[in-house]
C-alpha cells in the first residue's frame, strides 16, 4: 500500500495518507499574535488544506486531539470549532492542558480522518450495497 506523504520536512510531514486514512501533524499557528481563538480559525483553515491535498474533507475527520498552553482559552478556542465542523460530523476528540513548543503558540491541533470526500463515500457505499437492496420489494412473478 503507498504512502503520500504531504508538505515532508526534515522532522515531519505535515500530513500523511496511508490507505483510507490521513494522518494530519499537530498544526499551530503562522501568526502568533493572534488569540486564541484566532489561532484556531488559521489552524482549523490549515487542516481544511491539508485534507484536501489528501483527498478529504472535515466530515470524515475521526479523531482530533486539542492541546490550549492554557484551559482559561477553552471556550475562545471551542468557539471557532464549532462554528468550523458541520452539525452531526464531529469527530471523537480530547482536549488537554500542555506546555506547547513555544509560548506564543496557544492552540495545537492534530487529527485523524477517513480518506475521500463525503460525497465520493455515499457513492462508493451506494455501489456497494447489495442489488436486492436498491430494488423495490415487489409481486415475483410465477413460471
Amino acid at each position: 500500500m503507498a504512502i503520500k506523504r504531504i508538505d515532508p520536512g526534515p522532522r515531519l510531514s505535515q500530513a500523511v495518507v496511508h490507505g483510507d486514512t490521513i494522518y494530519v501533524a499537530g498544526q499551530v499557528a503562522a501568526d502568533t499574535g493572534a488569540d486564541c481563538a484566532g489561532q484556531t480559525r488559521q489552524i482549523l483553515n490549515q487542516i481544511d488544506a491539508l485534507l484536501a491535498q489528501g483527498g478529504s474533507d472535515k466530515t470524515r475527520i475521526l479523531w482530533a486531539n486539542v492541546w490550549l498552553a492554557d484551559m482559561g482559552d477553552y471556550a475562545g478556542m471551542n468557539g471557532e470549532w464549532e462554528s468550523w465542523i458541520p452539525k452531526g460530523q464531529t469527530p471523537a476528540r480530547a482536549t488537554v492542558e500542555a506546555k506547547l513548543a513555544m509560548p506564543q503558540f496557544k492552540v495545537e491541533i492534530a487529527c485523524v480522518a477517513a480518506a475521500g470526500t463525503a460525497r465520493a463515500a455515499k457513492a462508493s457505499a451506494k455501489r456497494a450495497a447489495p442489488r436486492a437492496a436498491r430494488k423495490p420489494a415487489g409481486k415475483k412473478k410465477r413460471r
